[in-house]
């Protein structure tokens, strides 16, 4: 059977998410993965130097506190 994709990626299987539900860290490492990408680019902030030049840096504590928000839902939908 194929596996079903949205916008050219393959989505996480049910049984994934019902174990990280279940507390498998394993599952919920798989999600984070999964979300990665996308939590990078949201926590991806434009810093200007001394010469006004800009550069691209990921906020670490931004990222981190997003994944605890993932992790808190996850965990709550049960």
């Amino acid at each position: 059977m194929k596996r079903p994709h949205h916008k050219g990626r393959e989505l996480l299987p049910l049984s994934v998410i019902h174990a990280a539900q279940a507390g498998d860290a394993e599952a919920t490492e798989q999600i984070l993965r999964y979300y990665g990408g996308y939590i990078n680019k949201l926590c991806t902030r434009k810093l200007y130097d001394a010469g006004g030049l800009p550069h691209e840096c990921l906020d670490e504590y931004m990222k981190r506190r997003l994944e605890i928000k993932l992790i808190q839902a996850i965990v709550t939908t049960s």
